[in-house]
């Protein structure tokens, strides 16, 4: 598979102020970051809440620019666009959000909705239209419901009409920024089944981000896992659920792949709360350990 993004020495660096705003320090939430997605492929992420998952979604998709770093998209420097090519490039990026609930402005049927980021970029009300429609139907929403308002829809539907608004403007790649931990168990399954039936149909390319190591167990090609803001581990989905090689990555999964869910979120916890010095192998680079399998050496 060619080659669609690319991420170079990614950082961002946010001022840490206290409650009378007075600077005490600084965070860095994504911190040099290196990385490439493939056209087709979903790669997922990883990590518990705070470890920079959403922050480098964001970063790529330049709704928030880093400190420093890039962002190649397509062989292309977005940081070196002008603000009408980045502006021109970003229909082919789009993002599908955690809550559905939120996502969607209360006051706009469905079909405004999802037409809303067409008519934005120029598109004829009429053509708007048409594509809107289409792409409802290809996310299972019937042409009876779509003017209707989010309020007549379950969440499930919701999160089905903000996908169809993702695909409308025919991105080739999508950002998942946990698009089904806010749904019920039994409408997940659904939901990803959805995507990866979208992804075949419309040839897209997704970042995945997730805390549910069972859901990218299901749909990523491969799996990053993040730790404080860095990429501990990468390597195909099945290799790094089988074969861990990081510390991190298998308390991970040891935390959370297990029956008894109250058990995995307080196992989850312990995981989170260990000091930096029982995984200082995120401190130095990446290594390749295995062909595609890359692990954070130990600290130069």
């Amino acid at each position: 598979m060619s080659e669609l993004i690319r991420v170079e020495s990614l950082r961002k660096t946010y001022q840490v102020r206290n409650a009378w705003g007075r600077r005490t320090g600084t965070l860095d939430a994504v911190d040099g970051v290196d990385l490439t997605i493939s056209a087709g492929e979903t790669l997922g992420i990883v990590g518990e809440s705070g470890s920079g998952k959403s922050t480098l979604g964001r970063l790529i998709l330049q709704m928030e620019q880093p400190t420093a770093g890039s962002v190649i998209y397509d062989g292309r420097d977005l940081s070196t666009m002008s603000r009408r090519e980045r502006y021109a490039r970003r229909g082919e990026m789009q993002v599908i959000h955690q809550d559905p609930y939120s996502a969607l402005n209360p006051h706009r049927s469905a079909l405004a909705s999802v037409m809303e980021p067409l008519t934005a970029r120029g598109t004829p009300a009429d053509a708007a239209a048409t594509i809107a429609r289409e792409a409802l139907t290809a996310v299972g929403i019937d042409q009876d419901a779509v003017h209707k308002r989010p309020r007549a829809f379950s969440g499930g539907q919701r999160q089905r009409i903000a996908i169809a608004r993702a695909i409308a403007p025919r991105p080739a790649f999508i950002v998942c920024d946990e698009p089904v931990s806010a749904l019920d168990m039994s409408i997940q399954a659904q939901v990803t089944d959805l995507l990866q039936k979208l992804q075949r149909e419309f040839d897209l390319t997704y970042l995945f981000i997730s805390h549910d190591l069972s859901v990218v167990r299901e749909i990523a090609t491969r799996t990053a896992v993040m730790r404080r803001g860095r990429i501990v581990e990468l390597a195909p989905t099945a290799e790094l659920f089988d074969a861990p090689q990081h510390p991190y990555t298998r308390r991970l999964l040891e935390a959370v792949l297990v029956p008894d869910p109250e058990s995995a979120r307080e196992r989850l916890a312990h995981v989170a709360s260990r000091p930096a010095a029982e995984a200082s192998a995120s401190d130095g680079p990446l290594v390749e350990v295995a062909p595609g399998h890359f692990v954070a050496s130990s600290p130069l």
